[in-house]
């Protein structure tokens, strides 16, 4: 069973940055599509980005302008650079993907699209 694994995540202050990184447990997979949740306390999990093997990217309209979602050259890690953090960004950020299907604009906030989850990484916005 693949599992992914999210890193990056820490404690910053309004306004800091930070960048969420996450990759497959065993090296031999890639991926399709890959995209970034979140999940706050007493919320529901949200899409935040998303990106396709075309490199389609797609954001979240509360994120746009301040976060960026990559992927590397061999498709198997995704990464989440946020810039600009505020308070209401603190979350539990996981890491999603899928090995079959390309997402799309009104697709890649479906999470029965995507395959395999991270566990998360926490995300604390401090004003």
């Amino acid at each position: 069973q693949v599992q992914l694994m999210e890193s990056g995540g820490g404690s910053v202050q309004a306004g800091g940055s930070l960048r969420l990184s996450c990759a497959a447990s065993t090296y031999t997979y890639t991926f399709n599509s890959m995209a970034w949740f979140r999940q706050a306390p007493g919320k529901e999990r949200e899409g935040v980005a998303a990106i396709s093997s075309g490199g389609g990217a797609y954001y979240a309209d509360s994120v746009k302008g301040r976060f960026t979602i990559s992927r590397d050259s061999l498709k198997k890690a995704v990464f989440l650079r946020v810039n600009s953090l505020k308070p209401e960004d603190t979350a539990l950020y996981y890491c999603a993907a899928n090995q079959g299907r390309t997402v799309e604009a009104w697709t890649w906030r479906t999470e029965s699209n995507y395959d395999y989850w991270g566990q998360g990484t926490q995300v604390t916005v401090s004003s």
